[in-house]
């Protein structure tokens, strides 16, 4: 007898879909007592393999702010946004956000070190990072903790940054003999957010003073 086998049909989202949703956790399906909810589990029996698809339930403001954070870090002020711009009411994404730091998913300190270093591997100087930092609502404390994280790994070297954006960007051998050039470098570097020591400082050493 010839044996025949069936494929059940894939749910969006599900490993083998090939899509991607708000909803994909990590392995497990939750974490501290958040179903997967929308995910593609269900508690009920699996439907015919008619092509019917399930109807998918509603996320809670909790699974919605995990969905997030499993893709990348997130501040607080960052994701009560964004559960606002999902229709979250306010004090419903204030408890999700609350849950998620309890639950050790979300930590202002580590996304502040996390940006920090992601913009100054970027070509971006202190300045602008702090200024990025600042927009998401962190205290002095934890900004200042994510520069001495960047120091603490040696990726601190500003100076050195800085003379490699301009050797990257500019015939540095051009700098002796064009005052403009060299006015051009330092203001790259001021738009890039390092101080003006610093720029000066680059385009000197590259000129050989």
């Amino acid at each position: 007898m010839k044996k025949t086998t069936t494929t059940e049909p894939v749910a969006p989202g599900l490993p083998g879909s090939g899509e991607a949703h708000d909803t994909d956790l990590p392995a497990g399906g939750s974490v501290e007592g958040f179903d997967a909810a929308g995910s593609g589990s269900s508690t009920e029996s699996d439907a015919p393999a008619t092509g019917r698809r399930k109807k998918r339930r509603e996320l809670t403001p909790a699974q919605r702010a995990l969905s997030l954070l499993v893709r990348r870090e997130h501040s607080q002020s960052e994701l009560l946004r964004k559960l606002a711009a999902r229709g979250i009411e306010p004090d419903a994404a204030a408890e999700a956000v609350e849950r998620m730091r309890d639950a050790g998913w979300q930590d202002d300190g580590r996304f502040a070190a996390s940006l920090a270093r992601a913009r100054a591997t970027g070509g971006h100087g202190p300045l602008r990072i702090e200024a990025e930092l600042a927009t998401h609502r962190l205290d002095a404390g934890t900004i200042a903790a994510a520069f001495e994280s960047l120091a603490a790994d040696g990726e601190a070297d500003w100076p050195g940054r800085a003379r490699d954006l301009l050797e990257r960007r500019y015939d540095v051998a051009a700098f002796t003999d064009d005052p403009a050039l060299r006015r051009k470098a330092v203001d790259f570097l001021l738009r890039r957010g390092f101080d003006g020591e610093t720029a000066y400082g680059a385009v000197r050493a590259l000129r050989g003073d």
